[in-house]
């Protein structure tokens, strides 16, 4: 059995065959539409954790054509879950951060969209995915789009939220400066180009023994770090609740020569370079300074 955000579960009675029970999938645990679903049952709008049987099958809406009996798999044509969608967390997220900032209580907002609060309260809560429907009521009562609740924004450059009413922008110590850093992910490097030119260029890094490093290829851009002293920037930010964070860290560049420590680091590595190609020199930066704000809610 596999099945789609949007799709009717039909429960039926094993004695006539007739559905006794029916409700709309709202939320799926497994890629590939495999059991178990969150399903909002029709009778009572309550949301629960299902097991299909086996008296109950999957009526799919939008997915098929007539008795063709197939159906689509996730994130591709037919599918009521656009490809590259948000997570649904943070849907809810956005939803709740929306609300609060029009001053709707959760009650008020369910009434506007017709939905049950406990649904709304499940929504952005847990990590359900909404249906179509689901997301269009929302919008319509929040006054906003489906694309916005979607994170539709994310080419857009970040910071274009509303600020906090009252921000509270604090220091961070250093401790917690290394702590954020040894996330891993994607940071910032400030260099010199062989023109002399300032340039920042984004690498996919890690934190070994206290040192930064990242792999990049010997005629790249960030490969002007080498030998250099540099700064190194890591960042964070929650659109939906408009705080967020930032770490610098400067300090000496250079490059990894020693083929063991080599072959660890790429051991080791939670990723390969996004960027792709061939990046297998590896630059080591051991900051000397490290400092980082937050911006938080002034209550927070």
């Amino acid at each position: 059995m596999r099945a789609h955000l949007g799709d009717q579960l039909v429960i039926e009675s094993p004695a006539t065959g007739a559905a006794r029970r029916d409700g709309e999938i709202v939320g799926l645990h497994h890629e590939d539409g495999t059991p178990p679903y969150d399903v909002r049952w029709s009778d009572t709008d309550e949301v629960t954790l299902v097991f299909p049987g086996a008296d109950a099958h999957v009526h799919h809406l939008e997915h098929d054509g007539p008795g063709t009996g197939h159906e689509a798999e996730p994130g591709v044509a037919g599918s009521t879950r656009p490809a590259g969608a948000a997570g649904s967390g943070d849907i809810g997220r956005r939803v709740a951060a929306e609300r609060r900032r029009q001053g709707l209580s959760r009650a008020e907002t369910a009434r506007r969209a017709r939905m049950a609060p406990d649904y709304l309260a499940y929504l952005e809560e847990q990590p359900a995915d909404p249906s179509v429907t689901a997301l269009i009521r929302l919008a319509a009562a929040l006054g906003t789009s489906v694309a916005a609740l979607r994170g539709g924004g994310m080419d857009l450059a970040p910071g274009q939220g509303r600020a906090l009413f009252h921000p509270r922008l604090r220091d961070l110590d250093a401790q917690e400066c290394r702590t954020l850093l040894s996330t891993h992910g994607i940071g910032r490097i400030a260099v010199s180009g062989p023109d002399g030119r300032p340039a920042v260029v984004p690498v996919n890094y890690e934190v070994v023994g206290g040192a930064i490093v990242f792999r990049t290829a010997p005629d790249s851009l960030p490969a002007a770090a080498a030998e250099t002293e540099v700064a190194f920037e890591v960042d964070h930010v929650d659109e939906a609740l408009s705080q967020g964070w930032s770490v610098l860290a400067v300090g000496p560049a250079s490059v990894v020569t020693d083929p063991e420590a080599v072959r660890e680091l790429a051991r080791a590595a939670h990723t390969t370079p996004w960027a792709g190609g061939a990046r297998e020199m590896w630059i080591s930066i051991r900051p000397t300074t490290v400092t980082g704000r937050r911006i938080t809610a002034a209550d927070q």
